[in-house]
């Protein structure tokens, strides 16, 4: 993990949210502050294996009661303090892997309907998950934004202590 970029990738989102495509709602960004966050930390950084699945088609709810078409191509199996937890990955018809999870603090220090992780697989095929990089979607900071919520496969009982916390605006 290197913290020096993952600070600058923090500071660089901050001013996006300050400018002129900021997701906040034109009253809220002249007092926006700036997003907040755990701490980095290398413990919430896995290099994993892909654990192949039949393709499947889902559907997703989201949070304006739409409903989203996500295809679970694999899942991840990690351990968070002790505790095995798996989550699956899913194909968007974008570049990459989409990993929509809740955890532990969802609700309470982290956005309620969780948060997301977008994901390149790595040359040899493993996948590097760095919870660090973990963000909220959209409709955390404006409910005219449609994001697809974490389906119920990708809740996790343990908490996840890495990435973006709640957005108090």
């Amino acid at each position: 993990m290197d913290v020096a970029s993952l600070r600058v990738h923090r500071r660089d989102k901050d001013e996006i949210f300050r400018g002129h495509h900021s997701p906040l709602r034109p009253g809220a960004r002249s007092a926006f502050e700036g997003l907040v966050y755990y701490d980095p930390d290398p413990g919430f950084v896995y290099r994993l294996e892909i654990e192949q699945a039949a393709s499947e088609t889902i559907t997703v709810e989201a949070s304006d009661g739409d409903e989203r078409i996500h295809k679970r191509v694999g899942t991840v199996t990690f351990d968070v303090g002790g505790v095995a937890a798996s989550l699956a990955l899913y194909d968007t018809g974008h570049p990459g892997l989409f990993l929509p999870f809740r955890d532990a603090t969802s609700g309470n220090e982290t956005y309620g309907a969780g948060r997301y992780l977008d994901l390149e697989p790595n040359d040899d095929g493993t996948l590097t998950i760095d919870f660090n990089l973990a963000y909220n979607p959209l409709c955390a900071y404006n409910e005219t934004y449609s994001c697809p919520l974490a389906p119920v496969e990708n809740w996790l009982s343990v908490p996840i202590r890495a990435g973006e916390r709640a957005y108090v605006g």
